[in-house]
């Protein structure tokens, strides 16, 4: 008798019982041992398989689906908006509208204590509605505010923690690609939850529906933020001093150099986010619209006033062309094909078609304006990494969830969120607290891939809201930008900051924001319609 292959086959049925659960501790030590995330999962999940093969618990009929779930992931038109947001930012980024913006706020909120503070948490804000990037804000606010800020003797840790906390807004303020992520992953988890309870025709939550939910939230972020600097200003003075008035200039000058920095980017927010949550356009069409409006911003900015043919004037008519046809599609019947057409909605198509052809114009000097700046080849090479990243993570993701479930992962998840003490209640506290804890080491893209999709439909069976849950998980993980030892807001600031602000610290200043993203994750547990009013009033 052979008894080692007894012993090895016993062996191998011993540990079957427990390869999901061995399976999520692997992929976490691979990930907190450094090696890139994508590979990390597909190949986590090629071993298991393995081995739950040779243990004769893994049926490869579960990563039968993987060729279409990574054809699902390309072709997925909600995903596509991923891309265009990142290229609307990266455009933002390079025109420079962040410096104009910081230095206006600074005059404009220099004079009172804290000041400087508020300006880079308004600007942040501003910076989270219009480019969405947590990284190119923190370093771009890095280096033009914490020098003024220590040079004005401000206390580094607030100063610091001020600029960190600012540049994580792009995760929860809405356009933002943490949300689209997300909401892709909540709808699927939504939709599974309801066929498992046995409805037959499940409802659908959308990446709108989640944007709507996270507005309020995101805005009451903000005046958590300020109203803790403006504690700090009030009570410790000497961290947050104010610019002495003579230093700043002119009152009315500040206004008027704020009224020409200000409008180009609040337009494009308004109609990104307008244009979505009035249900006009989808968030891929809106982030094409966000990724043609930044593209002729910066084409204005850097277009020379002489010039005409590829000038601020082409730029002025292709703007004028958008805001024309948007108009004219929300007034009129402008459809081709109909038998009868009033001669009004006959004189719009043709204003239209005009529009359109006029459109391409502005588009054409602000890429030529952009070549002559050499901005192009470092936008669309950055636009590109950040693009190939989420989708890289996105494939090994697919993968590792199907051999999970094939492993048995999903009920092991299911019966350990029933078995938690205090219900509903218990169970969500649970997922908040795992979410936060792996916020300490991972990357927000690899916990909605890998932990969202797991536990995200035994918490939506339960009976909780879908847009609630999803806008408490994209606090909870915007908090991981922020998290020492490897919060990544962190690390980029730490990249930029002047040699005499310790690591210390920057980690010491994130701590009391830290808590404030816990504060507003009570708040929302205790109130819920601050993120299920709006999506409700809109939609509903």
């Amino acid at each position: 008798m052979d008894f080692s292959a007894i012993e090895t086959g016993f062996c191998l049925c011993h540990l079957a019982g427990w390869l999901d659960v061995m399976m999520v501790v692997t992929l976490c030590a691979l990930l907190m041992a450094g090696y890139p995330v994508a590979f990390s999962l597909g190949g986590t999940a090629l071993i298991f398989a393995v081995i739950g093969l040779a243990a004769g618990v893994f049926d490869l009929s579960y990563i039968k689906p993987f060729p279409s779930r990574i054809f699902g992931a390309v072709s997925n038109t909600t995903l596509i908006a991923v891309p265009m947001f990142v290229l609307m930012g990266v455009i933002l980024e390079k025109s420079k509208i962040a410096e104009d913006l910081l230095d206006e706020m600074a005059k404009l909120f220099g004079s009172m204590r804290g000041g400087l503070g508020l300006s880079v948490t308004f600007v942040g804000a501003l910076l989270a509605a219009s480019t969405g990037i947590v990284g190119a804000t923190v370093v771009t606010m890095g280096l033009l505010s914490l020098p003024t800020m220590l040079r004005r003797g401000y206390d580094p840790a607030f100063a610091s923690g001020s600029i960190a906390a600012a540049g994580t807004l792009g995760q929860i303020i809405p356009p933002s690609i943490v949300l689209i992520l997300l909401g892709d992953v909540i709808s699927n988890s939504y939709q599974r939850a309801q066929l498992e309870l046995g409805v037959t025709s499940p409802d659908t939550v959308s990446v709108g529906h989640l944007f709507a939910g996270a507005l309020l939230p995101g805005l009451m972020l903000v005046g958590l933020y300020m109203a803790w600097q403006i504690f700090v200003a009030v009570t410790q003075p000497r961290k947050a001093p104010a610019i002495p008035a003579e230093e700043l200039g002119s009152l009315k000058e500040t206004w008027i150099a704020a009224a020409r920095t200000l409008p180009a980017p609040l337009l494009l927010i308004i109609a990104v986010l307008g244009s979505i949550l009035a249900g006009a356009a989808t968030p891929t069409e809106a982030a094409s619209v966000g990724a043609v409006g930044a593209m002729l911003i910066a084409g204005g900015r850097m277009a020379p006033k002489g010039s005409f043919a590829f000038g601020r004037p082409a730029v002025y008519v292709s703007a004028a062309s958008i805001v024309g046809l948007i108009l004219l599609t929300s007034l009129l019947d402008l459809r081709l094909g109909r038998e009868a057409v009033a001669p009004v909605e006959a004189a719009g198509i043709a204003a239209a078609f005009l529009l359109c052809a006029l459109t391409p114009w502005g588009l054409v000097a602000s890429l030529v304006q952009m070549r002559r700046e050499r901005t192009i080849t470092p936008i669309l090479d950055q636009t590109t990494r950040v693009t190939t990243m989420v989708f890289s993570i996105l494939i090994g993701a697919a993968l590792f969830s199907l051999v999970f479930r094939g492993l048995g992962g999903d009920e092991t998840v299911e019966h350990a969120l029933a078995a938690t003490p205090g219900g509903i209640a218990g169970a969500v506290i649970v997922v908040m607290a795992v979410m936060f804890l792996l916020g300490f080491f991972l990357d927000f893209i690899e916990i909605t891939f890998v932990v969202v999709p797991l536990v995200g439909p035994p918490l939506l069976m339960m009976g909780l809201d879908p847009v609630w849950l999803g806008v408490m998980m994209a606090i909870n993980l915007q908090t991981s930008f922020l998290t020492p030892p490897f919060g990544f807001a962190l690390f980029y600031l730490r990249g930029v900051a002047p040699p005499e602000v310790r690591t210390a610290q920057i980690y010491a200043g994130a701590i009391p924001f830290i808590f404030i993203q816990i504060l507003a994750l009570a708040m929302l547990a205790a109130f819920p319609a601050i993120a299920t009013w709006l999506p409700g009033a809109l939609y509903n």
